[in-house]
């Protein structure tokens, strides 16, 4: 992530609670979560997703395409989380910081 979007958000969150400034270790840590809670939920999306698929047939992998699914779906989601994932992390970036300023 840019210094430009850093300090963005940095000035977004002291906004919106301006009681406290955010510390770039709070925002950064807020951030980390936040970007993980979104990779395990396009994880479990695409988990869903390819519930219905069956690995048997001529083009199937078998037993063991269903044994890697899970593998395969992790790294899907990572992926899609690098390019930007559905947007959730920057929402509960928001969130966690606001939270945090109202038990302080």
């Amino acid at each position: 992530m840019s210094d430009a979007a850093i300090q963005a958000t940095m000035a977004l969150a002291q906004s919106a609670a301006p009681k406290a400034p955010v510390s770039a270790s709070t925002l950064a840590a807020a951030r980390k979560a936040a970007k993980e809670y979104e990779g395990v939920f396009i994880s479990q999306f695409l988990g869903s997703m390819f519930e219905g698929i069956s690995t048997d047939g001529p083009f199937g992998g078998g037993q063991g395409e269903a044994m890697f699914r899970s593998m395969m779906l992790d790294q899907y989601s990572k992926q899609i989380e690098a390019q930007g994932g559905f947007g959730l992390s920057e929402a509960m970036t928001k969130q966690l910081l606001a939270h945090q300023e109202m038990r302080s």
